[in-house]
């Protein structure tokens, strides 16, 4: 067992050194930058296993990382229908119609005066209400079908991107608006050429937000309903069977999903918003 150990400890700190050594580079290089986040993660995964094998700690408390592996592939097609119904038909539709119905919603409030009054503070009271509590309604007015999970993420996404795109409107400040004004812009021109630019960084901060709170309403709604695949009833089935190797292996899938569409969000706006002071001061630094 000594020796065991003797041999495990130059193979847990080399990686350590590793990642101190890129970490000093100035400047870091995008290669770099990426490769400290996987060399730590492949770190952590290995510390996991080293601490789960060597005090052997039960399965059903928690699995090693290669049991959870082990589960990836040997249940590749149950986990690909999991994904199929949770994710590619719940999520990105309550996604696309929560975020999308909370947007236009806010360019209305922008022109009413008193629905700002009225909508705010409801939102700000929608955002206290736990899925938990909205779910089973749902589930109880659409169904079990993924009808009734993009509901649960309708709701959980519009007040986020509503409060959001409201204050990226109000954004750009009174002279900017005043020196429209004085070209002759009308309220289109001034909302695209100005507003809609300046509010572009709280529309995506809302979206970031909404990809990880859509993810999370849709498992959690599956666990009060759902036909017999998706990521939520695989979790509450699972954990009934005390095969928790699964459940790890289902929330690993969850999370390199949610991982994905917050990182194609983050490209995205990276993309779009290109010119905003930000990204100039990160560009200077590197």
């Amino acid at each position: 067992m000594t020796w065991s150990w003797l041999a495990v400890v130059p193979i847990t700190l080399a990686p350590l050194a590793a990642i101190n050594l890129l970490s000093r580079r100035e400047p870091a290089g995008r290669l770099v930058a990426l490769a400290i986040p996987i060399l730590f993660g492949l770190w952590l995964l290995w510390i996991w296993e080293v601490v789960v094998v060597g005090f052997d700690v039960p399965r059903i408390l928690l699995p090693a990382p290669s049991q959870i592996g082990h589960q990836l592939v040997a249940q590749a097609g149950m986990l690909w229908a999991d994904f199929q119904q949770t994710f590619l038909k719940s999520v990105l539709a309550g996604f696309a119609m929560g975020c999308g119905l909370g947007f236009l919603v806010a360019l209305l409030t922008d022109r009413v005066a008193f629905l700002q009054r009225g909508l705010l503070p409801l939102g700000n009271m929608a955002g206290a209400v736990p899925v938990v509590g909205i779910a089973p309604i749902m589930v109880m007015w659409f169904g079990f079908g993924w009808e009734s999970k993009a509901a649960v993420i309708v709701v959980m996404t519009f007040f986020p991107m509503l409060i959001n795109t409201i204050a990226g409107l109000a954004a750009a400040d009174r002279m900017q608006r005043d020196l429209m004004y004085s070209y002759g812009a009308g309220y289109w021109q001034t909302f695209f050429k100005l507003r809609l630019p300046a509010a572009l960084t709280f529309v995506f901060n809302a979206l970031k937000i909404n990809s990880t709170l859509a993810l999370i309403g849709a498992i959690v709604a599956e666990m009060f309903g759902s036909p017999i695949s998706g990521m939520g009833f695989r979790i509450s089935t699972e954990v009934y069977k005390m095969n928790v190797d699964i459940v790890w292996a289902t929330i690993a899938v969850a999370a390199v999903a949610g991982s994905m569409f917050y990182g194609l969000l983050a490209l995205l706006e990276r993309a779009l918003t290109f010119w905003h002071p930000s990204y100039r001061a990160e560009a200077r630094n590197r």
